[in-house]
């Protein structure tokens, strides 16, 4: 942790490409890029037990510093998608996206419920849920880490808690329909209690072995907040 409370991890800069990223797994690296608006796109390996100490600690709203090999001064970033293996979840590759603590981006904040609703727990109505996350606008240094949402106000059959109900920190906008349900309570008798099981379709994914690509586009880039520069090709 640093001053502020943000959690660290250090990374060196890689140059291993493509296939070749195998070897650095067997040595107990992982992969990886970062990238961001106006921001060089940087191939990183960081070591995998570090890496999975600061994935238990953070989720896609928080901010981590990292301190890459050689740089002068750390990068602030935010988790944006992790790759492991479907079978045994080894860790394959992990994106970053830096930020300008000086510029708002946009990201979701999970909601975090609290507390017992007293119609609920005298089985007199079933809670139904809705939204689990919110899309917010902010700086990164107003992000939080979650925004609670207490179940024990919802004492009356019909209530409902609505997005637009959330008392958020200054500082952040929220941009999710204040309309979208986040819980509601609902008599007993409005909820089917044995629903038809559903089919599940399985999806076998197959590749060609020792292929491994990792591709990094300006969609991706858009979808973390800011458009990249040009389109990024990283063979892992």
């Amino acid at each position: 942790m640093d001053q502020k409370g943000r959690v660290e991890l250090e990374a060196k800069k890689r140059s291993l490409l493509g296939s070749k990223v195998k070897h650095l797994r067997r040595e107990g690296w992982v992969p990886g890029v970062m990238y961001g608006h106006g921001f060089e796109a940087i191939p990183l390996q960081i070591d995998r037990y570090d890496l999975r100490q600061v994935l238990s600690q953070v989720g896609g709203s928080q901010l981590i510093n990292i301190k890459v090999d050689g740089a002068n001064e750390p990068e602030f970033a935010l988790l944006r998608e992790v790759q492991r293996d479907v079978i045994t979840r080894e860790l394959l590759h992990v994106d970053f996206y830096r930020v300008m603590m000086t510029e708002t981006i946009t990201t979701e904040i999970p909601l975090l419920t609290m507390g017992e609703s007293p119609v609920a727990e005298q089985k007199e109505g079933i809670l139904l849920y809705g939204v689990s996350e919110i899309e917010v606008e902010c700086l990164p240094g107003d992000l939080v880490d979650a925004l609670e949402v207490d179940l024990s106000e919802l004492t009356e059959i019909g209530q409902a808690i609505l997005v637009g109900d959330l008392a958020v920190p200054s500082g952040i906008s929220i941009l999710t329909d204040p309309d979208e349900v986040i819980a509601r309570l609902v008599p007993l008798e409005e909820v089917e209690l044995e629903a038809p099981e559903a089919e599940v379709e399985e999806e076998l994914i197959v590749t060609e072995e020792g292929e491994e690509i990792e591709v990094i586009s300006e969609a991706k880039a858009r979808g973390a907040g800011e458009a990249a520069e040009d389109e990024i090709r990283d063979y892992m």
